[in-house]
């Protein structure tokens, strides 16, 4: 018999939003890594689970990402249909616009599927460098 009931998980993940909050040395430039291994997508294509390591690297200015919640907001894509380039820079969006940090990046490195490796990676480098072409 199948549990219509939606479990905790369910429920924390649905109710998901990025907590900011203050970083306890702004002064100090420091550098945070985070890897997420368990995100999961679907393909908009086929609708087949993409499979990924998310990985953000920062340095905070004055605000960090709660872990938890960062958890929470990833796992909320497990049952969207989106693309490894957009959900890699949904999430930098998202951490830029939240976090003002002095640098940002963040790698979705996909698992293989139909003998295709797709790694992504946006940072705030590479905004510099796409402004820096307009000139």
């Amino acid at each position: 018999m199948v549990d219509c009931m939606m479990k905790y998980g369910e429920k924390a993940i649905k109710k998901a939003k990025l907590e900011i909050w203050g970083n306890p040395s702004p002064e100090r430039d420091y550098e945070i890594n985070i890897t997420f291994p368990e995100f999961t997508c679907l393909c908009p294509r086929s609708g087949y689970p993409d499979f990924a390591s998310i990985n953000v690297r920062y340095v905070p200015d004055k605000k960090i990402v709660e872990l938890k919640s960062l958890k929470l907001y990833l796992n909320s894509f497990r049952d969207a249909y989106i693309s490894h380039e957009e959900i890699t820079n949904l999430v930098y969006s998202e951490l830029k616009k939240k976090l003002k940090p002095r640098s940002l990046e963040v790698v979705g490195d996909f698992n293989p599927r139909g003998n295709v490796k797709t790694v992504i990676s946006v940072s705030s480098g590479s905004e510099k460098k796409k402004g820096s072409e307009k000139k």
